[in-house]
């Protein structure tokens, strides 16, 4: 029989809050490999966290910026946090990350991490790229926020979360453009694509460890499915 395939996108915001989270690495990682036992394989796209927000932040101080260079900016500390991620995952894992999400994919380990791909293209993206390639209909999107809500919680106390959402209605909440740097619960280039491949995103936070574990499990979590 063949083995579930999970995508999850992994956003920066875990790995590097400000510094690197190592105590909830720790736990992602033994998560994995607990699943990884019940007989499923993963595929880890990671983000870029605060270190790709700074470099860009500074890039624009020193240089003329451009988006095209910007991106660049990401797209490698994006290839530097799955590194990380895949060294620690030792022999889980496969010997080199993912850069290009439309090549085939070999599961010769049972997890396999990558990163961000070319200018104009978020981790988002990637993911969703991904799950179209090895056929998977779910991508679970782990960050720093709850819920999708209907306004933005930072500026609006009043805004409500959204439990399940259509990606028609999603994408009324969210900017029509992506952009480097862009911070929305899901770009909107990649939700486009997912909706015409009918791929299911889940939004949710990666902390506690244990509402991820029951989402895993397919139990009761607190975070947003948009289908």
């Amino acid at each position: 029989m063949e083995k579930e395939t999970i995508v999850i996108s992994l956003g920066g915001s875990l790995i590097v809050p400000d510094n690197v989270d190592v105590s909830f690495l720790k736990d992602f990682k033994d998560l994995i490999l607990l699943n990884i036992k019940k007989g499923k394989r993963f595929i880890i796209i990671t983000g870029g966290g605060k270190v790709c927000r700074r470099y860009q932040e500074a890039f624009k101080e020193i240089s003329e910026s451009s988006d095209n260079n910007l991106d660049w900016l990401g797209i490698y500390s994006t290839r530097f946090n799955a590194e990380f991620l895949r060294l620690n995952f030792e022999d889980f894992a496969s010997s080199e990350i993912i850069t290009d999400p439309t090549l085939p994919v070999n599961f010769n380990k049972p997890i396999i991490i990558g990163g961000g791909w070319k200018p104009g293209c978020s981790t988002d993206f990637d993911a969703i790229l991904l799950a179209k390639n090895v056929g998977a209909k779910k991508v679970v999107n782990i960050s720093n926020i709850d819920y999708v809500y209907d306004s933005d919680p930072k500026v609006n106390p009043n805004a409500k979360k959204i439990e399940e959402i259509s990606w028609a209605d999603y994408r009324k909440i969210i900017p029509k453009e992506w952009n480097p740097g862009l911070n929305s619960p899901f770009d909107p280039i990649a939700s486009k694509m997912a909706e015409e491949d009918g791929i299911e995103v889940i939004i949710m936070n990666g902390k506690p460890i244990d509402n991820l574990a029951k989402c895993l499990n397919g139990e009761k979590f607190l975070g947003t499915i948009i289908s």
